[in-house]
């Protein structure tokens, strides 16, 4: 059965949200996630809740029989890292994970304390690879 997730889109403005993030690198590195998840996706930021910017949307359903929306592919500039929203199994990827550079996991979660620690170049390869995982989850 369907319930509604507790993070929604919103109608809230995603530069005016980047533009309140006071640490300056912090702002300038979520600037450029929104330009490597917008050109992975195609598809525009949107803020979804109040601190994830979200690009396109897709529909899951878990084994148990539990099931919603939720972006495609995300990211929140939070406190202690910038959280990357990813559909990949970590496991399955970590040999592009030890090229990455300095960075933690969590279930589904990619935490990067600044885009400066990473290869930018084996990021876009995750989340090209995400990207693809997330859509092949609705077929």
């Amino acid at each position: 059965m369907a319930t509604a997730n507790k993070t929604q889109p919103t109608p809230d403005d995603v530069g005016a949200f980047v533009d309140r993030i006071a640490d300056p690198v912090k702002r300038a590195d979520s600037a450029e996630l929104i330009s490597v998840l917008s050109a992975a996706t195609g598809e525009p930021p949107v803020m979804w809740g109040t601190s994830i910017i979200g690009f396109g949307a897709r529909h899951y359903r878990y084994a148990s029989g539990h099931e919603g929306d939720t972006a495609l592919i995300g990211f929140s500039p939070r406190a202690t890292a910038l959280t990357l929203y990813l559909s990949v199994n970590f496991d399955e990827h970590a040999s592009t994970l030890g090229r990455l550079g300095k960075h933690k996991i969590g279930k589904g979660c990619l935490y990067v304390k600044r885009l400066s620690d990473i290869d930018r170049s084996v990021l876009e390869e995750l989340v090209t690879e995400s990207v693809a995982a997330a859509l092949n989850m609705n077929s």
